[in-house]
C-alpha cells in the first residue's frame, strides 16, 4: 500500500526510537491513510487520503 495522502501529500516520516538506556534505533512513522472514494476532476476515484484531510473536510466523499 502506498502510504501517501492524495490530498496533502503526507508520507512516512523517520526518526529515532530511544530506549530507556538512551540507545537509538532508526524507525519510521506511517501515515494514517484510508482508501476512500472522492471526487477528482468531477469524477469519483478511489484513492488513499489521510484521516486528517478527511476530518478537516478538504475532500468530498462520494
Amino acid at each position: 500500500m502506498a502510504r501517501r495522502c492524495f490530498v496533502s501529500g503526507k508520507k512516512p516520516s523517520s526518526g529515532n526510537h530511544v530506549s530507556h538506556a538512551n540507545n537509538r534505533n532508526r524507525r519510521t512513522w506511517g501515515v494514517n491513510v484510508q482508501k476512500v472514494r472522492i471526487l477528482v476532476n468531477g469524477k469519483p476515484k478511489r484513492v488513499y487520503v489521510s484521516t486528517r484531510a478527511l476530518k478537516s473536510g478538504k475532500v468530498t466523499r462520494v
